[in-house]
């Protein structure tokens, strides 16, 4: 999709012949609807342009167009815009549908959605563990989940999906995309251990989402565990339990001897009969991303949770700014599967390119229309950039990053973690963020922006971290989200203890001018003190007064270039943009030196 907001030749052409016209205030009120299979003669039609001449207004924007081509939306915004009309996207008809409340008689009830959240190392995997008899804990660093991944337990006839996300930031990054797909938070403290930072995190976001929470005191076992200080100091934030006349659910659990677990989703059953959760199987499916990675097999693949309606394979799907028709379902216990209903998560296929966790997906009748609505999000993200291309904040001390990960969940967690790093005084510049291994175009890309790379849950190749070395570029590799946090906090308070000023190294007179054909003026100098570079950067002095500053263009001795000239030795100095340097200056130069702030 090109961007025909950005300045090129053609749209140059364009401006000059045409847009530049006087626009009378009946064209700027008329608004164009761009529909799904928008034409040249439509086009003609809503511009009032003859086909011919709106034709050559697109080959003067490098389109090749007759008139039966179908038309994007992005070059059909653009010529609107050019004309003077406001452009708005008409509303697709599977839309339109989807608006349409559910008949009551249709609603069911469905499985609640969980999300486990809490202090690294409180139990939360142990607990899922726990809960799904499967043995994951042992593999993950740290013992905390970097990965996004929901199952889905069954229970005495009920069900409840589990969310277990790869820290605090995930969980908001889904909820700021408008994601609110969790009914319930269950909130792991360890009984040994007490409230930690994380702990407060993940209460504040949950009453930002307003989810209710149940707390799950956990590591009862253990000798030095006391339950009665967790209740108390969760009190203080808020969290009354119910004993206490409160309406905070609090269970006692023991996730690794597999204690409580029963009374915990005997209460999440209890939570969600309040809620009264209810879902329309009968219509096209609607979700959210948990997860999605390229697998080298099965490419784009999306871990979704069906929030309404019933997923099938064969569907034709928009997810975000992808699009494209399910080859298979796969449940969380691996199997195929030919549908997936309310509240239950399962793996997709047969999308065009890898979403973002916490997109979110609608199904369509037809492949076209998926894709136009694709495109309609994709549009709006190029818009929404264009408009954020002035930065206010430029005088900040900027730190730029390239994040390459294993699976999107990873990203959106990380740049969480990031922008909480931002001040008034620093900036962090993502200037990349991918799915995949660390490749050359990485190294090039970094080495061109200044920029470090994180590389998390992926090792570079040697022959990638070789070059890195050679262009100096830098690659931390992280298995655990908070050490990133704590290496880039150091970074920062590093670059906040020091700053640069401009030291003097040495001072040249002028005593001799030449002039020479294409290069200008030639200085003859004297260096009477220190040392003068090639790299340095420079001051003219006259008569004590700074005439000009700038930068050496080159340094001779004799006939041969120089890297430096020191005290007592005769050179020739050209200085970059300046001729009107005189006899009996003084040129004095200086280069930056890290300071120390008291």
């Amino acid at each position: 999709m090109k961007n025909y907001n950005n300045s090129n030749k053609n749209k140059a052409s364009y401006s000059n012949s045409y847009s530049n016209r006087p626009k009378n205030k009946q064209e700027v009120e008329k608004i164009i609807h761009f529909k799904y299979g928008m034409k040249v003669p439509d086009l003609s039609i809503e511009l009032g342009i003859p086909n011919a001449l709106l034709i050559k207004k697109f080959m003067l924007l490098g389109e090749m167009v007759n008139m039966n081509t179908e038309l994007d939306i992005d070059i059909v915004k653009y010529m609107a815009e050019e004309e003077g009309y406001a452009f708005e996207l008409a509303k697709l008809e599977d839309d339109i549908l989807e608006d349409e409340p559910d008949n009551p008689s249709d609603l069911v009830k469905r499985a609640p959605i969980v999300t486990v959240m809490g202090h690294v190392d409180h139990g939360k995997t142990t607990l899922l563990d726990s809960i799904r008899k499967s043995r994951v804990v042992d593999s993950e660093a740290g013992g905390i989940t970097q990965h996004i991944g929901a199952y889905q337990v069954n229970r005495k006839g009920y069900s409840i999906t589990f969310i277990d996300t790869p820290g605090h930031a995930a969980f908001t990054e889904m909820r700021a995309r408008g994601a609110k797909i969790t009914d319930v938070v269950v909130l792991v403290v360890a009984a040994d251990d007490g409230v930690m930072p994380q702990t407060r995190e993940a209460i504040d976001h949950a009453k930002a989402g307003n989810v209710p929470i149940v707390v799950a005191i956990n590591k009862i076992d253990k000798n030095n565990a006391n339950p009665e200080v967790v209740i108390s100091e969760l009190s203080k934030l808020g969290l009354i339990p119910e004993e206490w006349g409160g309406t905070t659910p609090f269970v006692h659990i023991s996730a690794l001897r597999k204690e409580g677990i029963d009374s915990l989703l005997d209460i999440l059953e209890l939570v969600s009969e309040i809620k009264e959760l209810k879902a329309n199987p009968n219509r096209r499916a609607t979700g959210t991303v948990i997860e999605a990675s390229l697998d080298k097999g099965k490419g784009p693949t999306a871990t979704v949770i069906v929030q309404n309606g019933t997923l099938k394979q064969g569907d034709y799907i928009s997810v975000g700014t992808s699009y494209g028709r399910i080859r298979s379902i796969t449940d969380d216990l691996n199997r195929l599967v030919k549908e997936a209903y309310p509240s239950q998560p399962v793996e997709i296929t047969g999308l065009n390119e890898v979403p973002k966790a916490g997109d979110t997906f609608k199904v369509f009748s037809d492949e076209r229309l998926a894709k136009v609505s694709a495109e309609r999000k994709k549009l709006s993200v190029i818009t929404e950039k264009d408009q954020s291309n002035f930065d206010p904040f430029e005088v900040k001390k900027k730190v730029s990053v390239i994040i390459k990960t294993d699976v999107n969940g990873s990203i959106d967690a990380l740049k969480n973690v990031l922008k909480k790093l931002e001040s008034d005084v620093f900036s962090i510049d993502i200037v990349l963020s991918m799915v995949g291994g660390v490749t050359e175009n990485d190294v090039v890309l970094a080495k061109a922006s200044n920029a470090m790379v994180i590389a998390f849950n992926i090792r570079p190749t040697s022959q990638i971290k070789s070059l890195a070395d050679e262009q100096g570029v830098t690659i931390k590799t992280y298995n655990i989200i908070y050490r990133v946090q704590e290496d880039i906090e150091a970074m920062l308070k590093g670059m906040l203890d020091k700053t640069y000023e401009d030291i003097v190294i040495g001072t040249a007179e002028v005593r001799q001018l030449f002039k020479v054909a294409k290069i200008g003026t030639i200085a003859g100098c004297y260096v009477t003190h220190g040392i003068i570079k090639r790299d340095s950067s420079l001051k003219v002095i006259r008569d004590q007064v700074v005439v000009y500053e700038g930068a050496i263009s080159s340094l001779r001795r004799g006939k041969d270039d120089v890297k430096e000239v020191k005290t007592n030795f005769e050179c020739g100095i050209t200085i970059s943009n300046f001729n009107d340097i005189k006899e009996g200056d003084i040129i004095e130069a200086s280069e930056k030196k890290e300071v120390e702030v008291a």
